[in-house]
């Protein structure tokens, strides 16, 4: 049998061991404190829809501002878990990988519902797209791990979307509607190349197993 060629990785991953270096005494502050990754993970997804409706009023600075205190929880969860031992918690993964669509998709209908109420067609369209893009990245990674393959390939994976919606809120101000129609236009985009990219995956790895 041929050597396994190394797997492709996404940037969230290779950035992974740096950022528990960050993180993981501030999990072992929260541990102290008896605060659980489930609890983390609800916090955030409350962060998170409080951010989009903050957009949908129009406000999507303020909006960015609350994702800004959301982001956080969504990684301090999985350093909780895993310091804690619940990463063998079955019900926290799914919980967390659950909940983090919802926080995803509550932004980006605000930022849809914005889009309707500033009678802008394209960042309703834009914001359609990312979601619908979104759901399929995890889908994706979610349907190839049932066939036993690791799927985490991709350039636009869960952070950097985070990081680019933070970028385009907080930025919104002083262009009004240009930065919203740039991140979501990269974001659209670059969440279907990663579709894509992770079903060509799947693809050559299951001819190479003889799947």
């Amino acid at each position: 049998m041929s050597e396994q060629p190394p797997l492709p990785v996404s940037l969230t991953e290779r950035l992974r061991p740096k950022a528990a270096k960050i993180l993981q005494p501030i999990g072992r502050a929260l541990i102290r404190l008896h605060i659980t990754a489930n609890l983390l993970t609800f916090c955030g997804v409350a962060l998170a829809a409080l951010s989009g409706l903050f957009i949908a009023m129009g406000q999507p600075f303020w909006g960015g501002v609350l994702l800004i205190l959301s982001a956080p929880m969504d990684a301090l969860d999985g350093t909780v878990a895993r310091l804690s031992g619940s990463i063998k918690s079955k019900f926290g993964a799914f919980w967390d990988s659950t909940l983090d669509r919802y926080a995803e998709a509550c932004v980006l209908l605000g930022v849809l519902i914005y889009g309707l109420s500033q009678d802008n067609a394209a960042i309703v369209v834009l914001a359609f797209v990312t979601v619908v893009g979104s759901i399929l990245v995890s889908y994706a990674r979610s349907r190839a791990e049932t066939l036993g393959i690791d799927c985490k390939v991709g350039v636009l994976t869960r952070v950097e979307r985070v990081a680019v919606t933070l970028v385009m809120l907080l930025l919104n101000p002083f262009a009004p509607d240009i930065p919203l129609l740039i991140g979501l236009g990269v974001m659209a985009v670059f969440t279907n190349i990663t579709v894509i990219m992770r079903i060509v995956h799947v693809r050559r790895e299951m001819d190479r197993r003889g799947i």
